[in-house]
């Protein structure tokens, strides 16, 4: 099972091979289900529950580093 932390958006974006654009778009596409982690557009960082919704819903893999 997979454990997510909190990251910043561009550390997320960087994970999914996509830019900064990109990813604010998918950000504001889900602000609805995003908002109900505590997220605001004008956050630099994203919860885990936040990282594991964008995770799951575009089949994003995050690097586990010990």
């Amino acid at each position: 099972m997979a454990s997510y932390k909190a990251m910043y958006k561009y550390e997320l974006a960087r994970a999914a091979g996509v830019g900064m654009k990109t990813l604010r778009r998918w950000l504001n596409e889900n602000f609805e289900e995003l908002s109900k982690f505590g997220y605001k557009p004008s956050d630099s960082m994203l919860c885990p529950g936040a990282v594991k919704f964008m995770c799951e819903k575009y089949v994003i893999f995050i690097e586990q580093i010990n």
